[in-house]
């Protein structure tokens, strides 16, 4: 677990940590409350058990990223330096530098200047 100098966790933020995967945060950026941070899934199964084989891929928030209040971050995405996800969104593949993503599951609505 990395946090980055000059950012801001606001309350209930929430780090499901892994030993096998890094949850990395940059520098000045700002989370809003109830975020969760999820490095584990699983790989799909049998009928008889669907939820497999445990699974934990890292996060990387780049630097400057603004997190808004109640978002998801699932397993192995990473947000590129600059990016703004909305609130509520459940972020479940890599956002791009400097856009703005929103929705479940979150989707580019647009790039930021």
């Amino acid at each position: 677990m990395i946090i980055g100098e000059g950012t801001w966790l606001s309350p209930g933020v929430v780090f499901h940590t892994h030993q096998e995967a890094d949850i990395r945060i940059g520098c000045r950026c700002d989370l809003g409350p109830g975020i969760e941070f999820i490095v584990g899934s699983h790989e799909l199964g049998s009928q008889e058990r669907r939820a497999g084989k445990g699974t934990a891929r890292s996060i990387v928030v780049g630097d400057g990223c603004w997190i808004g209040a109640k978002s998801v971050i699932l397993a192995g995405v990473t947000i590129g330096d600059g990016a703004v996800v909305a609130s509520g969104a459940v972020v479940t593949r890599d956002v791009p530098a400097h856009t703005l993503v929103a929705g479940v599951p979150a989707v580019v609505k647009r790039q930021l200047p």
